[in-house]
């Protein structure tokens, strides 16, 4: 299909010697000289973030539990940035706002997630390209650059909530003496220099043991001792009501967690994956095996259920420490920090504002990085996050403009803990008709060939769009009605 539209099959984002500067940044920079070759470039691609997921460019398979290790990669961080601030201040609101009466959805969405990302790699790993250029392939021009703005200006406003919920556990660390507001702009500061100066596999290993502090959830509801029985059928039972709030929550819920940025994200991976790995070019790329769909799938499985094991203890931690003695609305960190009470007493501030902290810095490079991902496939740019931002300047201004945007959101004086639960009200708002295309897409016989999506992917997928769209609906429905 590319070579119908008159485009190079050969996209080998190393360059090569002689070669005329590609990134549109340098070319407006008077006085720059080519582009450096492949070979100078290739030391810095090889050292890619792979290093984080246990993986390696030179493909080569360890025994015993290295072995089975080696096979998470782009899921497993996917998962892992699942529970961004924005996923744990919005599960510890609707913990404690409705109780128990929505953990079914932690058990509903862990097929659903999986369905849609391994949709996402699948059409990557098959078509060797990112997500936005397979899109702008297969859809009119202007239907999939509606999305990618929807899903830039999603993204900044997620990264903008991530920020200030950064700076909002900075804060709670010195007990408030310095206003989260102060942080926002160093934080910012300090973000966008790990991106300029740090690959996000460097990243990853500095503040991937942060992340550690979410478990105290998973322990706290255990401490707790919630109601057994009530925490079992609200799991397994779907509890649906129709008025505003509790849309509200629903909407959020999925937009937390199947949310648009993801879809990018995943396929973007997996593309420079199989760069680290030497396949260059889109035709080298292109063609899936039989045993890169099962590691793939396999990354993607433990992936999402360990961003719903996460889901489902904010929750009931949430409900059983918080909603049960009636506070049931989280205005600040302060008490959402409360629910880790039971288990770290007048320390609970700490092991909350340290997990929002490692999560969020953990997020804003995939908030930020999908974002300038799908700005350049649609727009035919070159760039990732494994070459220095001197080689692909333009693709690291688009992560830093989104940055800066997220800061000033910041500035307008928004409460962080209602900023998180609408930016997840905006993910669901956005990730329906995302979705949709993403879907037409992975059953196209033109696009993927034999790898086209089977029953089960379609049900899964299908009826993820149907309840997105549903929740969608009814939140504008009930919006209107009020």
């Amino acid at each position: 299909m590319r070579q119908d539209r008159g485009e190079p099959d050969d996209d080998d984002d190393l360059g090569r010697p002689g070669e005329p500067v590609q990134d549109p940044l340098l070319r407006a920079v008077p006085g720059r000289h080519p582009e450096p070759d492949a070979g100078a470039l290739s030391k810095r691609f090889t050292g890619h973030d792979l290093a984080a997921t246990g993986t390696t460019a030179a493909g080569e398979k360890r025994r015993g539990v290295l072995g089975w290790l080696q096979l998470l990669g782009p899921g497993l961080i996917t998962g892992a940035s699942d529970d961004d601030p924005s996923g744990i201040g919005t599960y510890s609101q609707v913990g404690s706002r409705f109780g128990y009466s929505l953990l079914w959805t932690s058990l509903f969405t862990f097929p659903l997630m999986a369905a849609v990302q391994e949709l996402c790699a699948r059409v990557a790993l098959h078509t060797g390209v990112g997500m936005a250029t397979a899109l702008r392939r297969r859809f009119p021009t202007w239907l999939v650059g509606v999305c990618i703005v929807a899903l830039f200006a999603a993204n900044t406003i997620n990264a903008g909530a991530d920020l200030g919920a950064i700076a909002a556990g900075g804060s709670l660390l010195t007990r408030n003496a310095i206003p989260p507001l102060w942080l926002v702009a160093p934080v910012g500061a300090l973000i966008v220099g790990l991106q300029l100066f740090l690959s996000y596999g460097a990243i990853f290993k500095i503040f991937k043991w942060l992340t550690l502090a979410l478990f105290a959830y998973v322990a706290t509801g255990v401490l707790v001792h919630p109601d057994v029985r009530q925490v079992v059928y609200s799991t397994l039972v779907p509890q649906l009501r129709f008025d505003r709030d509790y849309i509200g929550a629903l909407v959020a819920l999925l937009g937390t967690t199947i949310s648009p940025y993801l879809f990018f994200w995943q396929a973007s991976s997996e593309v420079d994956e199989m760069r680290a790995a030497g396949k260059r070019t889109e035709a080298e790329r292109r063609g899936v095996n039989r045993s890169e769909l099962r590691r793939a799938r396999t990354d993607i499985v433990v992936g999402m259920l360990f961003s719903n094991l996460v889901m489902f203890f904010i929750m009931v931690t949430a409900a059983t420490v918080l909603h049960a003695h009636g506070k049931t609305d989280v205005e600040s960190a302060e008490q959402a920090a409360q629910a880790l009470a039971p288990l770290a007493g007048q320390w609970s501030f700490v092991l909350f504002a340290v997990g929002m902290i490692g999560t969020g810095l953990l997020a804003m490079p995939i908030l930020t990085g999908s974002a300038a991902y799908a700005v350049r496939d649609f727009l035919g740019l070159k760039g990732a996050l494994s070459d220095k931002p001197s080689y692909r300047p333009t693709f690291y201004a688009i992560m830093v403009i989104s940055t800066v945007i997220g800061v000033a959101l910041n500035l307008v004086g928004i409460d962080t803990m209602r900023a998180l639960y609408l930016t997840a009200i905006i993910n669901g708002m956005v990730a329906p008709p995302i979705l949709i295309l993403i879907v037409v897409l992975g059953s196209d016989r033109d696009v993927m060939a034999g790898r086209t999506s089977g029953r089960l992917s379609k049900a899964l997928t299908w009826a993820t769009v149907g309840l997105m769209c549903a929740a969608a609906a009814g939140l504008i429905i009930t919006q209107v009605a009020s």
